[in-house]
């Protein structure tokens, strides 16, 4: 076994497949986003797409754009706008808003590291943990999530087709009532509208890596405006001293200590919304020219965009009730209400180009990753994807995120699948193999390789994800609603003290203590 803990390619070794250096502005051009294949990696464990990246050129902006995209779509909006019905004040909800993202930062600061030392995406990555055969799991687990959720971004971005067509052509509004011209749940136009943004998504996908990067470039800027546009246009309408800052439903906020425990549980819902994009960061950090620039971006794309992301959440919510005479939480509708036509047009297709860039990042590059990781030869980066869209439609996602109940509901059972396979992997990397990693040893199924455990698998990273992903569900449809909150939490905590101690016990973790950390 060879130590590669330095796994950056020699000038020999990047010869053999030429990839020049353009100038890019963070991002790596397509010729460098391809991975080195090394004589002696095994065809069943690798691609291209998954073998150690030849450069890794991304700076911090890459990172900030990523996240301004993730943080300011339709579905953050959503989801920050239903902590109003938990009966939180504004200031309250800005609280839990704020500290939640303060988790979110440290958390991916976290997981990032394993996939940027190694150059691999997140399903060779959590190999180290699961084992070279063993990670299909997390990446099965994981990719059946990310099609959760890509096919609920897709539904919250059809949304905007709807409410425009609605709105420059009234005679269409019938189609768009599901109980006139409904099916599985969703109304003829909202058919249209869904299927109309999966096939603009699924050719943007397959356009390639440099379509994908256009998109988010402009996606994070654009509902920027947008939303500062929208908010200083209510807020003069309404007049300063007309806005009113309670929007608990029915006017009555929580007071006293009865504040506490809901607002704990809407800090959880914060880290649980963005417990997907997080467990899929790696994809992404892999691409970091260093560790300083991914953290340099989380800080510019969590925290401080985040300041921004909540005080524009709660002025325009508080807004909408003195303009429109209701609380209106979902910035889509908001739009849609507009006297000018002209402002529906561009808000609602900001939003919906917005949504359909961070969708495409956020949950259809990670599961086409998983699912080529399956079968690598057999199913490429763009066959993973197409599988993962086909599966978007079958879970009918407007069924999970129609109302702030099924929300949080829908958010409480992802997390207890996401919960364990973070928790692994993180109690794996840092306290386990103490960050001392060999990259080739992930790419073979030589039985004396330092991830082949047994036959391929680690039966404890396996038994702990399972048994932290049980318990999880077990809370969330029998234990009160305020535990399942904190789904994310804890499956994450069972994950990690259950394989931490699993391996003491079993004692199948190969020695470290000869490599340098990375």
């Amino acid at each position: 076994m060879t130590d590669t803990s330095t796994r950056t390619a020699t000038t020999a070794e990047v010869a053999e497949v030429p990839a020049p250096h353009h100038p890019t502005g963070g991002h790596a051009e397509p010729s460098e986003l391809g991975g080195l294949i090394k004589p002696g990696y095994d065809p069943r464990l690798t691609n291209e797409d998954l073998a150690p990246l030849k450069q890794q050129t991304w700076k911090s902006y890459a990172f900030f754009a990523f996240w301004m995209s993730d943080v300011h779509s339709v579905g953050g909006y959503v989801t920050a706008g239903s902590l109003f019905a938990l009966g939180l004040a504004a200031w309250q909800v800005l609280i839990a808003l704020l500290v939640g993202i303060v988790i979110v930062y440290f958390l991916c600061n976290l997981v990032a590291k394993p996939s940027h030392a190694t150059g691999t995406p997140y399903p060779v990555a959590s190999r180290i943990p699961f084992g070279v055969l063993g990670a299909n799991v997390p990446a099965i687990i994981r990719g059946l999530i990310a099609v959760a959720w890509y096919g609920i971004q897709t539904y919250l971005a059809s949304n905007s087709i709807v409410l425009l067509a609605v709105k420059i052509w009234p005679g269409v509004a019938p189609w768009a009532d599901k109980a006139q011209h409904g099916f599985a749940g969703l109304s003829a136009l909202g058919w249209a509208g869904f299927m109309l943004m999966w096939v603009a998504q699924a050719i943007v996908f397959w356009r390639g890596m440099e379509s994908i990067r256009k998109f988010i470039d402009f996606c994070g800027p654009a509902v920027y405006v947008v939303m500062f546009v929208l908010a200083i246009y209510l807020v003069t309408k309404a007049g300063w001293s007309h806005i009113n800052f309670n929007l608990a439903d029915g006017g009555l906020t929580l007071t006293g200590w009865a504040v506490v425990p809901v607002l704990l549980s809407s800090i959880a819902l914060v880290v649980s919304y963005f417990s997907g994009p997080m467990l899929n960061y790696g994809d992404f950090a892999r691409y970091g020219k260093s560790f300083g620039a991914i953290k340099r971006g989380n800080l510019l794309g969590l925290p401080l965009n985040f300041i921004v992301f909540s005080v524009l959440v709660v002025v325009t919510a508080a807004a909408t009730r003195p303009v429109f005479g209701q609380l209106i939480t979902d910035p889509v509708v908001t739009v849609s209400k507009l006297d000018s036509t002209t402002a529906v047009l561009i808000g609602a297709l900001t939003f919906m180009i917005a949504t359909v860039g961070i969708n495409i990042v956020a949950n259809f590059i990670s599961p086409a990753f998983d699912f080529s990781n399956v079968n690598p030869q057999r199913i490429s980066w763009r066959m993973g994807g197409m599988i993962a869209a086909v599966g978007s439609v079958l879970i009918t996602p407007w069924n999970l995120y129609n109302n702030p109940e099924t929300i949080h509901y829908t958010l409480d059972i992802l997390g207890c699948f996401i919960g364990p396979l973070y928790g692994v992997l993180i109690a794996d990397y840092y306290l386990i193999k103490k960050r001392r990693v060999v990259v080739d040893d992930l790419y073979t199924l030589d039985p004396k390789g330092r991830y082949h455990y047994s036959r391929g698998y680690n039966p404890v990273a396996i038994v702990s994800t399972l048994v932290g992903a049980l318990v999880g569900v077990i809370i969330v449809f029998w234990a009160s609603s305020g535990v399942a909150a904190y789904s994310w939490f804890i499956c994450a905590g069972l994950g990690f003290v259950g394989h931490y101690v699993g391996t003491a016990i079993v004692k199948n973790s190969v020695p470290v203590d000869d490599l340098a950390a990375v």
